[in-house]
């Protein structure tokens, strides 16, 4: 898309009364004839993985085809929506479905090794001392397309979990998180709302509050580089590795702290900061999911996971009818009742992800919106609960970013690793890579 309207300077003040009111960025300030990607306003790349755990309600069950609830009917461009997925058909168009994905690194799966398998598609190294896996997808994209935000990626949960708090071993490394920003560094999931809204926005209530904080924080990371820097001169060499060390985490916060500062949330119409967790888990999770709104839209961040409930949780949907707890309800032993129970689940969580996407797709980015410019995967790393088996997966891809083309169902061969798809978003985004985790190729359709 090429602008037409008339130019102003971007120095255009506006006068009266002995005073000048300087503009902000205005479309008529950018030269006609000019590609929204050579302007200030290009848009810029966002990415999501949700992550649902237990799987879906799929055709492997004992009733076949007859009780699958995930699973889109039709191919190619000529598909339906299942139950499960229904309230995206107002962003059909954005959505890619895939059939045949598997996840070897699930193989004889238990709970333990599925949400952060997800997005590696690496087995961990269970003789290892600590954590031993490989860096996420996410983090690979964090790393690309991440750098020049206040949080390079966000990594968010809706609650903690039971299992995850009594587990032992090196399971505990996995259980926990989506995101390992290298082998060795699994990355912490916040679920208290308040923290992340801190994070993102700064601590305070209000934005006076907040301001005077930031400067407060400013004004003593530089005393702390003056004096650092003037004890440096005095170290013997091994000291002043250890300094330097030290210098580059100061430095590493000043570049966050300052960045923060700069960022520009005159647009953005901030809630008041959360009281924390709440206890009501069908307001917990979309006010998660409001913050990530709010952090693409303000662009603090432009990659974050969220793990929608955890693995092996006790969680119950009281809201929706369902007073059973999550995981032990998933066992379900091919039990109609307790099938009807998990598509009840499954589906309200697809409701909140489809109510986030009404967000994405209600906000101007450049040419388009947010959701014409990002890619949200979407899925689960079991497939049949009961069985927790890893195939097929059910996952899907939303969003018009990076070239993608939605609205079609994709039948791959059987048991294509899913980490075909991680080396194929890589590459839509410009990553050059010839492997990811145990992936054979790519997805030529995508």
């Amino acid at each position: 898309m090429f602008l037409t309207r008339k130019h102003l300077s971007r120095r255009t003040l506006l006068r009266g009364a002995g005073a000048a009111v300087a503009l902000p960025l205005l479309d008529a300030m950018i030269p006609a004839a000019t590609a929204w990607s050579q302007t200030a306003a290009a848009p810029r790349m966002r990415m999501g993985f949700f992550y649902i755990p237990h799987g879906a309600i799929m055709g492997n069950t004992s009733h076949g085809e007859a009780m699958d609830r995930w699973t889109p009917s039709g191919s190619g461009q000529d598909f339906t929506l299942s139950p499960i997925m229904a309230s995206l058909e107002p962003y059909k168009h954005y959505v890619t479905s895939f059939g045949h994905l598997e996840n070897r690194a699930m193989v004889g799966g238990v709970h333990s090794l599925a949400p952060a398998t997800w997005l590696s598609g690496t087995r961990p190294d269970d003789n290892a001392a600590g954590a031993a896996m490989s860096a996420t997808l996410d983090q690979v994209v964090a790393g690309h397309i991440g750098q020049d935000t206040t949080l390079p990626s966000l990594e968010l949960a809706s609650e903690t979990t039971s299992q995850v708090a009594a587990c032992g071993g090196s399971g505990c490394y996995y259980s926990s998180t989506l995101s390992f920003r290298d082998a060795h560094s699994p990355l912490p999931m916040e679920y208290n709302p308040r923290k992340v809204f801190i994070q993102l926005f700064g601590e305070g209530d209000t934005p006076e509050e907040r301001e005077a904080i930031s400067n407060q924080t400013v004004s003593l990371l530089d005393r702390i580089t003056d004096r650092t820097r003037a004890l440096q001169r005095e170290l013997d060499p091994g000291d002043r590795v250890v300094l330097d060390n030290y210098l580059d985490t100061v430095r590493e916060i000043e570049r966050r702290v300052e960045m923060a500062s700069a960022r520009d949330l005159s647009g953005i119409d901030l809630p008041e900061a959360p009281i924390g967790e709440l206890d009501a888990f069908d307001e917990q999770v979309p006010l998660l999911f409001d913050l990530i709104a709010l952090a693409y839209q303000a662009d603090l961040t432009r990659v974050v996971s969220y793990m929608m409930v955890s693995e092996g949780t006790n969680r119950t949907y009281n809201h929706i009818g369902v007073s059973d707890s999550f995981h032990p309800v998933s066992h379900h032993a091919n039990d109609l009742g307790r099938l009807e129970k998990l598509v009840a689940i499954q589906t309200w969580h697809m409701e909140r992800f489809a109510d986030f996407l009404g967000k994405m797709a209600a906000i101007p980015d450049g040419d388009g919106t947010l959701l014409d410019h990002a890619v949200f995967m979407y899925g689960s790393n079991m497939s049949n609960s009961d069985r927790h088996n890893g195939y097929p997966l059910p996952n899907i891809l939303v969003g018009g970013g990076a070239g993608l083309r939605g609205g079609r169902l994709i039948d791959l061969p059987e048991r294509t690793p899913i980490a075909n798809l991680h080396l194929s978003i890589l590459g839509k985004l410009g990553v050059e890579r010839e492997s990811f985790g145990d992936s054979t190729g790519t997805i030529a359709e995508l």
